[in-house]
């Protein structure tokens, strides 16, 4: 059976609907978890890394030393063209990893809301978003695009939501994954965020319970057909 690693930077913020799609096609998912040794990290090699996201920066590691060794693991993978998937912080850490900046975005993007996919996102495994567009945002940074990147998808107020590199490397800046679960966890975990950013908390929990299983499906058939991709040859 294949693996799949995922770090975990904080609990709730987990593989949600990935995690299905990656038991239905051979892959056996297992966490590090941000507290973890490092070196466990730096010697792992699975199959397939993912990297989830977090309330830190990927440009923090002068603060949180964890991500240097997070870094130097994506940048050997993606040198050696190994199947990397980020989500949030963990696109972020991808596009710093392939030489791009990071930095604050112009607007805090939390809540449910649509993305639009370029030509190129039509044309890939982010294709059941183009009918259904509704998705979880909640960042405050964002990243400009790595050399060579494919530009899968946009919102009004943040260019750089989900890119690819080759068929190996996948990143997005939304949050697909968080339509499995409840939201709760999310609510009380960024509790201080919110607070900060005057979030309808009320109006978070509402949309949640109307976009989430949706988005968890489109989640489902977005991971099944990169997976599929990465079974092709290269």
């Amino acid at each position: 059976m294949r693996t799949a690693l995922a770090i975990r930077h904080v609990a709730f913020e987990d593989a949600g609907a990935f995690a299905p799609a990656l038991r239905d096609t051979g892959y056996a998912l297992k966490y590090w978890d941000a507290s973890g040794d490092p070196d466990d990290l730096a010697r792992a090699n699975p199959d397939l890394l993912i990297v989830l996201g977090g309330p830190i920066g990927a440009d923090q590691d002068a603060l949180y030393p964890v991500l240097k060794t997070e870094l130097a693991v994506i940048e050997k993978r993606l040198a050696a063209g190994r199947p990397t998937l980020g989500i949030c912080l963990g696109a972020q850490l991808i596009a710093r990893a392939a030489g791009a900046r990071i930095y604050p975005a112009r607007v805090r993007e939390i809540g449910f809301g649509p993305v639009e996919l370029t030509v190129s996102g039509h044309n890939s495994c982010l294709a059941p978003f183009a009918h259904d567009p509704m998705t979880l945002h909640w960042h405050g940074d964002t990243f400009d695009l790595p050399k060579g990147a494919t530009h899968l998808a946009l919102t009004d107020v943040c260019e750089n939501q989900a890119f690819s590199l080759g068929h190996y490397a996948l990143g997005f800046q939304f949050h697909p994954e968080a339509g499995a679960g409840p939201i709760e966890p999310w609510l009380i975990g960024h509790a201080a965020e919110l607070a900060a950013a005057g979030t309808d908390i009320a109006q978070l929990r509402r949309d949640a319970e109307l976009y989430g299983p949706r988005l968890a499906k489109k989640a489902g058939e977005v991971a099944r057909a990169w997976l599929a991709e990465l079974a092709l040859p290269a």
